[in-house]
């Protein structure tokens, strides 16, 4: 079966466009340089000093990085069943603020996308809606209840970009394994969600020396790495790939490491906010902190950040989980798990990570474009001749506020409200036309 396809509906025809003297950097086709990048029809056809613009529209790239647009593998639009939380359309104006030329969603919405008919529904929507690219992932099990696998060949046949219970773990071994080989007949890959929520339940926080001091019932590490060590030793078994959501702990990223090594075709992905923060955090008691799984100790940020840095995870994920304002605005413990992060995880990484000298800047570059794509058989954003526009221009410098009203999406749950960030998208370009410009 062939690889998926990104949906977009909107046909409109690719722009004429130069961007004239900005830093073009692509670590992925070795491009890193002062230059002009010239788009014929929403087509790069020429890179190189000085060009003609030929009547194109000129945006002044001086100061600038060019780099190829970002791909977010985790992002919940909330549709169906939620839409005063996110639609197609708000999700993919966000997404296109961030910087962001294609996404995929979540399907543990209400109904559940476990068949056909809802994704096609979905599809459709996206047809009309969507401002960028976006693909759709169907669920494993019906209803994501992990006791029936779904009809994945007429799911992959349908569109799914791939399969997942995400909000959920596929609890029993047995269908974890069957899942794994009817995977491979439907060509999709597999996103897991790994926790054992026997060791999980009721926890708020990570568990360790904040939540003891807070009173929080703890969410231990090994609630995540002994379902990442269980899910790799069946796809090492079935000789199948699989995707690892949202990573967390220092014992996850050393399990995956040691099954890449035996050769095990397993990716990862790890979000901003792991990236960025530790449970001291929580000690404010914002709500928009609580997330699932939890952010954790010093030492797990540490192996998240060398994992990312040695490519032992290869993609970054905002997991945008976005929550009406009634749901964060109560007491921490009665709050629902999840951040928004679409907007702000290029500027979040930057500030946190590059500005500081703890990754480099091709690095997070690399790991928020070609990786994600990558890791679901998606093409890959690349600064070539030849290659369909697919661009973000950024301002490295520019300073700004993150406050409700930047906001696109339809929900404010942000970890970084109020906080002061380094890093601004000025303009993306997703298929060949221009769809954010500051």
């Amino acid at each position: 079966m062939a690889a998926p396809s990104i949906l977009f509906g909107k046909d409109i025809p690719g722009e004429n466009l130069l961007v004239r003297g900005a830093r073009v950097l692509d670590p992925g086709a070795d491009v890193d340089g002062v230059m002009d990048v010239r788009i014929d029809a929403g087509t790069i056809a020429e890179l190189g000093a000085r060009l003609d613009p030929n009547a194109h529209r000129v945006v002044d790239g001086e100061g600038l990085v060019l780099a190829p647009a970002f791909v977010d593998p985790h992002v919940h639009l909330r549709t169906p069943g939620r839409e005063d939380e996110e639609t197609i359309a708000s999700g993919t104006q966000a997404a296109a603020a961030g910087g962001y030329c294609a996404i995929l969603a979540m399907p543990n919405t209400d109904p559940v996308v476990d068949s056909a008919a809802v994704l096609g529904s979905l599809v459709e929507a996206a047809a009309s809606d969507a401002e960028i690219p976006v693909g759709f992932l169907a669920a494993i099990s019906k209803g994501l209840e992990g006791t029936e696998l779904t009809e994945m060949g007429a799911l992959a046949e349908a569109g799914a970009a791939g399969f997942t219970d995400d909000g959920e773990p596929v609890a029993t071994p047995g269908l974890m394994r069957r899942a794994l080989q009817y995977g491979a007949v439907s060509g999709r890959p597999l996103a897991l969600h790994c926790e054992e929520t026997t060791l999980s339940r009721s926890g708020q926080m990570h568990e360790g020396a904040v939540s003891a001091e807070l009173g929080f019932a703890g969410y231990p590490s090994v609630a995540e790495s002994l379902m990442v060590e269980r899910d790799l030793s069946l796809a090492a078994y079935e000789g199948r790939p699989v995707h690892l959501l949202h990573l967390s702990a220092r014992e996850s990223v050393e399990a995956l490491r040691a099954a890449r090594t035996a050769g095990v075709g397993a990716t990862a992905e790890v979000t901003p906010h792991h990236l960025c923060l530790t449970d001291d955090a929580l000690r404010s008691l914002d709500p928009n902190l609580k997330m699932n799984p939890p952010v954790r100790s010093t030492d797990d940020r540490a192996a998240l950040l060398e994992g990312l840095r040695d490519g032992t995870i290869q993609a970054v994920a905002t997991d945008h989980a976005p929550h009406a304002r009634h749901e964060k605005d109560v007491p921490f413990e009665a709050a629902p798990f999840g951040v928004t992060g679409l907007e702000t995880a290029f500027a979040a990484l930057y500030t946190y990570l590059v500005e500081p000298g703890l990754l480099r800047l091709e690095a997070l570059l690399q790991r928020m474009s070609a990786g994600p794509a990558a890791a679901y058989g998606l093409p890959v954003p690349r600064i070539a001749v030849g290659e369909r526009a697919n661009l973000v221009l950024l301002d490295t410098r520019a300073g700004w506020r993150v406050d409700e009203g930047v906001f696109r999406s339809r929900s404010a749950n942000s970890w970084l409200l109020g906080r002061h960030l380094t890093g601004k998208v000025r303009m993306t370009v997703a298929a060949g036309r221009t769809v954010f410009e500051a």
